[in-house]
């Protein structure tokens, strides 16, 4: 057990094949070393073992909140899912924000842990310190919207005042490799497929309800000092200022018209840099303007509410109204989730600069319970191949319309172009004969950010240990915002140090679990002293740091196991110099490629892994049980994660 401050020191184990709900105290020494939340979920599901079908029963579904979640810390109403992927076969963890990671705490737990499978589709009920399974067969086969409503009726409680709804769509339930689990209709835990595992397991949803009950810091005195200190840099921050910074005002999407500036904006699947350079490279196609679907035209135009949350004073969220003509047919949306990746996937890397019909597509893919990002390049992939030849009835570039039908026919793998693009960019491409289609790494597809044009983002995507992500070591706040410092975005040199340590900083966050946007203000010093005062601990800013050096090793070394090693750090063709697929980038990235073989050799360097995995030394100093290992030692030829 621990009785460290912020954990309730209480996680329920649920046995769906039994239909049985154990209780158990968290390991202090775990809790120690791994945090909570994203470090603590992995080294669950690191315990349950590697070799586990991902869809299988004895893989393991963990839900888990951090020591800082729902307390008085700025920003932390987050929550972690982690289990293995069945879009990769890597360990992942997707997380979301809201009020159900708070909730959950208040709620008297620091995790659940799901595992088997219920022989009928059930949900589960949280309430004062217990779970209840409850029948969820009226329910399945229902969008994720409607779920919401009913499941919030049923156990009487009122959606985003005392309840908080996790459930998952068509997409989870028909278990698409990149299904999602959605958090009160518009928060996503999207990436790595955790909805598809949630959907084999035939658990519909889980809901929380619980009244405020925010844990007291352990040492107060300390914790108010950082509070004090992160609210100040928060406000005074040009990001992330309340009603003033850019984060604030546009919301994610404030990137849009920044990226597409910098020629760092994917597009037409990533043959092109830029929707500008699109156009110059041949006038005769798609004439699409990125500004269409950027933060700034969404507010001046269909912004409805800023809807927040807990404790998060930015209002990053941007809810918008939109009605679209569609089919003949008029139809109401109004949503809160016009992101950045998920306009960019179903906007102009689709050829698409619709502003509404994009809106209806995020809303679907929600309802739908699927991956935006996943769900948008994987059609890109799909207007790629029929351009090329490979579908005769596939998808053409910014063909609005179908997209919008092909998400739920996908959801539902209604035919066989639904099913196939169900498995994902990577097993489509692959079986239709061109492999280089896909902008994937390990299987999960890249966010908004060109590799060409962004070196730290290369090496970033190349090493992510869940596949292809932007949120592991999110460079771009230095290669586009300039925080903590302004570095060249083309120079390869010095991102693999860069990288690392962004990678180590995020899994502490997400181990709190508290929004990344935070870092756009806050630093290691408001993070150690609202931890320390929080837990009642006494860690120096070294061992902080240490401690999110270890969960990325832990993440590596599960990885090595089920088989990955530096083959797999890789990037599609199109982005790589010396590639004969290579395509340069244009405008203000003319000529940029990515110098992958350089940025790995000082990544692992900094790292300490030989040929991308991680000795045994390395897991022996940082603490990890070693277990079998990985083969390799220190000065050693690498091995298989076989071996």
């Amino acid at each position: 057990m621990t009785d460290l401050g912020g954990f309730q020191d209480n996680v329920a184990r649920i046995d769906l094949s039994d239909d049985r709900v154990d209780y158990e105290s968290i390991d202090d020494e775990d809790a120690k070393k791994y945090i909570g939340a994203r470090g603590l979920g992995v080294k669950y599901v690191f315990d349950q073992g590697p070799d586990v079908d991902p869809l299988g029963p004895d893989n393991l579904l963990a839900f888990m909140n951090g020591p800082l979640t729902g307390t008085q810390t700025v920003m932390s109403g987050r929550i972690a899912v982690c289990t293995k992927s069945p879009l990769t076969n890597t360990v992942t963890d997707s997380h979301h924000g809201g009020w159900s990671g708070a909730r959950l705490k208040w709620a008297g737990f620091d995790g659940l842990l799901f595992e088997g499978k219920a022989e009928d589709p059930v949900y589960a009920v949280v309430e004062d310190g217990e779970v209840e399974l409850r029948d969820a067969s009226h329910v399945w086969g229902w969008g994720v919207h409607d779920t919401i409503d009913e499941l919030g009726d049923e156990v009487d409680g009122e959606v985003g005042k005392n309840l908080s709804v996790m459930a998952i769509g068509p997409g989870g339930e028909n278990q698409v490799r990149y299904a999602c689990i959605m958090n009160e209709d518009d928060r996503a835990s999207g990436r790595g497929g955790t909805g598809a595992v949630m959907g084999s397991k035939n658990l519909k949803a889980v809901v929380v309800k619980s009244a405020t009950k925010m844990p007291k810091p352990a040492d107060q005195e300390t914790f108010q000092e950082g509070h004090k200190q992160a609210m100040q840099v928060i406000q005074e921050s040009d990001v992330t200022a309340p009603n003033e910074g850019g984060l604030s005002m546009y919301g994610t999407n404030v990137l849009m018209n920044l990226t597409e500036e910098m020629d760092g904006l994917p597009t037409r699947n990533a043959r092109n840099t830029s929707t500008h350079s699109e156009a110059e490279e041949d006038p005769s196609e798609p004439n699409i303007d990125a500004e269409n679907v950027s933060g700034e035209n969404v507010r001046e135009n269909i912004l409805v509410d800023e809807p927040t949350c807990h404790s998060c004073p930015v209002a990053c969220k941007k809810e918008v109204e939109v009605n679209v003509r569609h089919k003949g047919e008029d139809h109401n949306v109004r949503m809160e989730s016009y992101e950045y990746e998920s306009a960019w996937a179903l906007g102009p890397n689709s050829m698409n600069d619709d502003r509404d019909k994009v809106a209806m597509m995020i809303d679907r893919c929600n309802d739908m319970g699927v991956d935006t990002i996943d769900m948008g390049n994987t059609m890109a992939m799909a207007m790629e191949a029929t351009e090329q030849g490979y579908l005769d009835e596939g998808l053409d570039w910014g063909d609005a319309d179908t997209m919008i039908e092909m998400i739920e026919r996908v959801a539902n793998r209604e035919d066989d172009l639904a099913d196939l693009l169900a498995e994902g960019a990577m097993r489509a491409a692959e079986e239709l004969g061109d492999p280089d289609m896909s902008l994937d790494v390990k299987g999960q597809t890249m966010a908004a950010y060109d590799p060409r044009s962004m070196k730290g983002m290369a090496i970033g995507y190349a090493t992510s240990n869940r596949g292809a992500c932007h949120l592991r070591g999110y460079t771009p706040a230095a290669e586009i915002l300039g925080i903590p410092e302004k570095v060249d975005p083309h120079e390869p040199e010095g991102k693999g140090e860069l990288c690392a340590t962004f990678q180590d900083l995020h899994a502490i966050s997400d181990s709190f679990d508290i929004c990344k946007f935070n870092a756009f203000a806050e630093g290691i010093e408001e993070y150690i002293m609202q931890y320390n005062g929080m837990t009642g601990r006494d860690l120096s800013e070294d061992e902080l740091l240490e401690a999110g050096e270890r969960i990325y090793n832990l993440e590596r070394y599960y990885n090595n196991l089920v088989g990955f090693d530096g083959s797999d750090d890789d990037l599609p063709a199109r982005f790589v110099e010396g590639n004969e697929k290579a395509i340069p980038g244009q405008g203000g990235s003319e000529g940029q490629l990515v110098e992958l073989d350089q940025l790995k050799d000082e990544y692992y360097e900094v790292r300490g892994w030989e040929d991308g995995v991680v000795p045994d030394e390395k897991l022996e100093d940082l603490g990890i049980d070693v277990g079998p290992g990985t083969g390799v030692s220190s000065g050693g030829a690498a091995a298989s994660g076989d071996d």
